[in-house]
């Protein structure tokens, strides 16, 4: 673990710009540049929080790139994956991949706070959201007798994901019957495999975010996977000790600015050193804790090196 010094004095982050590389989609964590006739994806050591509050968080980038590529490592005999090299602890080259119209959230507990979450929906009354049968008798925060997928469509504008049932995404003809199979069946046994190793890492993987697409007509898994970012994980030692397990996941930096009356809307608060060194470690904690490996970071990319690497 990095120490709290270092952290402290971390150099700033900085979106790389390739010589002759043009951005044509820029995400969280990604571009996607065009050279030529070829377009591949490429991700950054730029960070992302609280859905559209940038901050410097030192090395966030460097751990979602780096324990995404882990993970698509563990997951390869499931699902392949999107991923071409990653010459740079700061970039990870993919495919561009067609991405699927439905992101797939995966839960294994009931939970959450929004109007379309599990359990605001179930305290509603609602006994089969998302067209799924649910038993009576869960409380907040309870585990589901099985992890289900509850789709949803991109957020737009602001509001809150469209909730979709299986029946909606075939009959609109978002997804294929045939391939949305596919896509269920993958990604259960992803987040299965993902469960098993946050147990033994003293986690609880609470649910998650999948992205899918294809790849020359064929099922691949993209964007990242089971980071901090993109899943919600909860201390094991603290379930069950309170209405709030601990968070070890994006949400503990998300409670901070809902604590200071931030929403996501207007000029946010400025995170303190201190704050901002906690959340970076909690980020690298996450990272050894699940692939039992110390986190090495690299250096801040170079326009440079990285143009050289990809040349190879």
């Amino acid at each position: 673990m990095l120490t709290q010094e270092a952290l402290l004095h971390a150099p700033p982050l900085e979106t790389v710009a390739l010589e002759g590389w043009g951005p044509k989609q820029s995400g969280k964590v990604r571009d996607i540049y065009q050279r030529g006739n070829q377009r591949v994806l490429i991700t950054t050591d730029r960070v992302s929080a609280f859905d559209r509050v940038l901050g410097l968080i030192p090395f966030k980038g460097q751990v979602l790139n780096q324990l995404s590529l882990w993970w698509f490592e563990q997951t390869q005999d499931i699902v392949r994956n999107h991923v071409m090299a990653a010459p740079d602890p700061n970039v990870i080259i993919a495919r561009e991949a067609q991405p699927l119209p439905v992101e797939v959230i995966v839960r294994g507990y009931i939970t959450g706070v929004t109007s379309t979450s599990l359990w605001t929906l179930y305290a509603q009354g609602e006994r089969q959201p998302y067209g799924i049968a649910l038993p009576d008798g869960l409380q907040k925060n309870d585990p589901l007798p099985q992890p289900i997928i509850t789709p949803t469509t991109k957020a737009t504008g602001g509001a809150h994901d469209e909730r979709l049932t299986r029946e909606e995404i075939i009959e609109r003809g978002l997804v294929p019957e045939s391939l949305w199979e596919q896509v269920e069946t993958a990604a259960l046994a992803v987040f299965k495999r993902g469960q098993a190793v946050a147990q033994q890492a003293g986690l609880i993987l609470v649910d998650t975010k999948y992205e899918f697409g294809l790849v020359d007509g064929e099922l691949v898994i993209i964007d990242e996977i089971h980071t901090p970012d993109s899943s919600r994980y909860w201390t094991a030692d603290s379930y069950g000790q309170g209405e709030n397990p601990e968070h070890f996941d994006k949400e503990f930096l998300r409670l901070w600015f809902a604590k200071q009356g931030y929403r996501g809307d207007g000029t946010p608060p400025k995170m303190p050193d201190e704050f901002v060194a906690q959340v970076a470690a909690r980020y690298i904690a996450a990272y050894e804790r699940l692939t039992g490996q110390d986190f090495v970071p690299g250096e801040q990319p170079a326009a440079e090196r990285i143009a050289r690497n990809l040349a190879r």
